[in-house]
């Protein structure tokens, strides 16, 4: 399903002037930080070109989104990613680290948004400000499919410069997910220091 219009948010702008869209990418990986960003497109925006073909980051090719990541950038009001690394992720589990990325996001926004739409269905909330939560919502939400590719080619790049300074476990290929291939690797060449120690693989026999 492609997002070609913001249909679901323009309900919502006639009573809200910054509409902010949040999303993450890099929850479930063994490796690698968590990064969440947060998107805010002028009221009553109208997608053309490139971003009518917007759609949730997963279901595209990388260079579609690396593409639509700079359209986002040059189109959006204002927008602001967080990094949150996977030290941050052990000290205080992966739930609380990705709240803290996605309100990091909200929170280096120029302007505060006066709604947070926020994919999922959960969502702790630093600021003072009203939000939604929306199951799949980086399937419904233009704004939120715009942060979910912004979030998403952020954390590929981190994974990539990782990849030259741990060879051999993949991270430009997998990204850190738990692939057989990078299970493989951590069986043959044990944990790096970017893998998250919080995290368990049953399948190497961790408890």
């Amino acid at each position: 399903m492609q997002l070609s219009t913001a249909e679901y948010e323009e309900k919502y702008w006639t009573g809200h002037s910054k509409v902010c869209g949040i999303d993450e990418a890099g929850r479930g990986p063994l490796a690698g930080p968590v990064v969440a960003a947060a998107v805010v497109f002028p009221r009553f925006f109208k997608p053309d070109g490139i971003l009518c073909e917007l759609n949730d980051s997963k279901s595209l090719l990388p260079e579609r989104r690396e593409a639509l990541a700079l359209a986002i950038m040059h189109s959006a009001e204002d927008f602001g990613i967080s990094v949150i690394d996977h030290m941050t992720i052990d000290n205080l589990n992966i739930f609380r680290a990705t709240m803290l990325a996605m309100n990091s996001a909200a929170e280096s926004l120029k302007q505060s948004p006066d709604l947070m739409m926020i994919d999922g269905n959960r969502f702790t909330p630093s600021l003072p400000v009203p939000y939604l939560t929306i199951v799949k919502g980086d399937a419904k939400v233009f704004s939120i499919a715009a942060a979910s590719i912004l979030a998403k080619t952020r954390r590929d790049r981190i994974m990539k410069e990782y990849s030259r300074e741990y060879p051999g476990y993949g991270f430009e290929q997998h990204f850190g997910y738990p692939t057989q291939a990078h299970i493989a690797a951590i069986a043959a060449h044990g944990r790096c220091p970017l893998h998250r120690k919080s995290f368990r693989l049953k399948a190497l026999g961790e408890k």
